[in-house]
């Protein structure tokens, strides 16, 4: 059994709550890529060079959003036990991979908010089955879009049919482009498709088989290992589109893009939305640049989201909270 350290005001046990929240954040094939290295007073965040995927993700982009997405549930966890976290991103030039500290700022209450947020974080899923064909009001687009701006974001919806049209043949196009690379399909075959109950990538019974008749390309992540989709069970024709981007572009923008990712994906998990990303739109650097020419913004994508009503479906397996920690530290 593992002992966890006291730190920044929390018990052990709290400390292993923490560690478990961070753990549920989204990341490119669930691959985790984030350990932690606790102190007394103050909790070091950093990017796993172990868990790249440099087919996917040569510049690490998507291993920082993920990254960003565990710390927005590492604040978002000291909130809710009443601590202020004073973070600071990208703190050491010389330590790249070192991508988050995290300090106590004092005591504050959390607000309905967080704690609904926080009850979100175990209930989030990425859920790649198809949603029903019911449309996201406008109340719950209103919703996600103050969750991306509250952490430095936009959320840019795609309604305009024409812009539709345009993203769909630009994420057709981004899908063959990876599908064309051997590298890809090798990295993408071994994350993808498990049915060993491994503790990470993503197992069979997550994906959908992508068929014909489907108008948004989405990859599927079965492995060849489930049957033919039933006759009745085409995804939604006309889903929601929404790009997040950032104001600035670099590893700080892609931290905070992945804290501001977080915190839509929890909005939308507490409004009982259903969400899923189509990454190759963002993975390829073409496709990417047309995104941006798009949406008629200097901001650069950073995520694109399907987001609908879905049905419940299981969650993916995450790694032990001891295992996200490195060597613990002294009492600095």
């Amino acid at each position: 059994m593992t002992t966890f350290p006291e730190a920044l005001g929390l018990a052990p046990e709290q400390v292993e709550a923490l560690l478990v929240a961070v753990g549920q954040a989204p990341s490119l094939h669930n691959a985790q890529p984030w350990r932690l290295r606790l102190g007394r007073e103050v909790v070091e965040l950093y990017a796993d060079p172990d868990r790249r995927l440099p087919a996917a993700d040569p510049d690490d982009r998507e291993l920082r959003i993920g990254c960003g997405a565990a710390l927005y549930n590492l604040r978002l966890a000291l909130l809710c036990n009443g601590i202020r976290p004073l973070v600071t991103v990208l703190p050491d030039v010389d330590r790249p991979e070192l991508l988050a500290v995290v300090r106590r700022g004092g005591r504050k209450p959390p607000t309905p908010e967080q704690l609904q947020l926080l009850r979100a974080v175990p209930l989030r899923r990425t859920n790649r089955h198809p949603y029903a064909d019911e449309p996201v009001s406008r109340p719950e687009q209103s919703a996600l879009r103050r969750a991306a701006l509250d952490e430095g974001g936009w959320l840019e919806i795609v309604d305009d049919p024409g812009l539709r049209v345009a993203l769909r043949d630009i994420a057709a196009r981004a899908h063959r482009a990876q599908m064309a690379d051997a590298a890809f399909r090798g990295e993408f075959a071994r994350w993808t498709g498990r049915t060993d109950g491994q503790a990470d990538g993503v197992p069979a019974i997550a994906g959908t088989p992508a068929e014909p008749q489907d108008r948004w390309v989405l990859r599927d992540y079965t492995g060849g290992n489930r049957p033919a989709r039933q006759p009745g069970k085409d995804f939604e024709p006309e889903p929601l589109i929404a790009v997040l981007t950032t104001h600035f572009s670099g590893p700080a923008a892609e931290v905070q893009a992945g804290q501001a990712l977080q915190r839509v994906l929890l909005t939308a998990t507490a409004e009982g939305l259903a969400t899923s990303f189509l990454s190759h739109v963002v993975e390829v650097p073409q496709a990417r640049e047309e995104v941006r020419r798009l949406i008629a913004g200097t901001r650069p994508p950073q995520a694109v989201l399907r987001i609908g009503h879905g049905w419940a479906v299981p969650p993916t397996s995450r790694r032990a909270p001891a295992d996200l920690i490195g060597k613990q530290m002294g009492t600095t």
